[in-house]
């Protein structure tokens, strides 16, 4: 088989706004895109890394430094599994090489995933943290949501405004809430206590990472999902027991193909499936659609928060994500 030539620039993704989540504040993000070009055909992905395990543009860049000629030697997506860590730099590979071969067969990547034909998928809408009044101003600006997740920084009694205020705004949707790492096992009774009371329906990412054996025989009666706790494909063994369902996102396990592994991987150990994202464009959000179609719960609204996502992109309609192959996939256009 013939060399691919590895292209790797730097995208700045810049947001709209400000936001915020427990222990960081975003406005922007940059993203290394990699292009892989077979002389024909030209294959993208996107990728910002992972910022609470330091999985920056830096160590990215590094990676795909010193696996260039490896990658250039065209490998399959399972042997780059081996060749690259899971983390971003694996995961805008391992999207270039999907896409490359869509645009080589002529089929969609979901078809090539052995996927039935997508459908729109309904999606969360995220408010970042904020004070409550404010947050449930912007709950009400999603006026088509049917999902809304709410920001938490760990501040418990302020964090139980800020959903009540939201639930008070929103009584119509369904509503999350992700914490970021930001409780300890003292905070669970009354957090949990107070999302029942607000009609919550999932407690994502409580307690930090590492702090799992916390959650051994709790018995909580709102679902808890896995994020920080849930990176690749080895932490699913881990979770059972501990929480109900596992976060897939492809910066985090490197990949669309890990991503796939790791849904089938959840159901045969009875958790439930949820895919979200890091910041992105809707190149980004691509491949996450595809698994998406194998979840419960989908999170990809990353496109929305920025000041210009790419064109043409997701289309967001009815509380739904929808992605065809002319965003990424077969019929994507590349320009040099």
């Amino acid at each position: 088989m013939s060399r691919l030539k590895l292209g790797v620039s730097v995208e700045p993704l810049r947001l709209a706004a400000p936001f915020r989540i427990s222990g960081h504040v975003f406005d922007s993000r940059n993203a290394v895109v990699v292009t892989l070009d077979d002389g024909t055909h030209i294959g993208r992905g996107e990728a910002s890394g992972v910022y609470y395990i330091g999985d920056d543009l830096e160590q990215m860049l590094a990676a795909l430094a010193n696996a260039r000629d490896a990658i250039e030697a065209y490998p399959s997506r399972e042997e780059l599994r081996s060749i690259l860590p899971a983390g971003g730099a694996r995961n805008a590979v391992d999207a270039a090489l999907w896409e490359l071969e869509s645009k080589q067969s002529g089929k969609p990547v979901w078809a090539l995933a052995g996927l039935e034909a997508p459908r729109p998928l309904r999606t969360t809408f995220t408010v970042g943290a904020d004070e409550p009044a404010k947050m449930a101003a912007n709950a009400k600006a999603y006026r088509e949501a049917h999902s809304i997740k709410v920001k938490l920084t760990g501040e418990l009694d302020l964090d139980i405004a800020r959903v009540n205020a939201i639930r008070a705004a929103r009584p119509d949707v369904w509503l999350g809430v992700d914490a970021n790492q930001g409780f300890f096992k003292r905070d669970l009774d009354a957090l949990v206590t107070a999302m029942v009371a607000a009609d919550v329906s999932l407690i994502e990412q409580p307690l930090p990472r590492g702090r799992e054996a916390d959650l051994d025989g709790y018995d909580a009666p709102i679902p808890l999902a896995a994020d920080e706790s849930a990176l690749s494909l080895r932490d699913v063994a881990g979770l059972k027991g501990r929480f109900d369902v596992f976060n897939i996102k492809l910066d985090k396990c490197g990949g669309l193909t890990e991503a796939l592994m790791i849904a089938a991987a959840a159901r045969e150990a009875e958790l439930g499936v949820m895919v979200g994202c890091m910041v992105c464009s809707s190149l980004g959000a691509a491949p996450g659609f595809v698994v998406g179609q194998l979840c419960d719960l989908v999170d990809l609204d990353g496109p929305i928060f920025l000041k210009q996502d790419r064109t043409p992109g997701v289309v967001y309609r009815d509380g739904n994500i929808w992605c065809d192959d002319a965003v990424w996939g077969a019929r994507a256009a590349v320009t040099a």
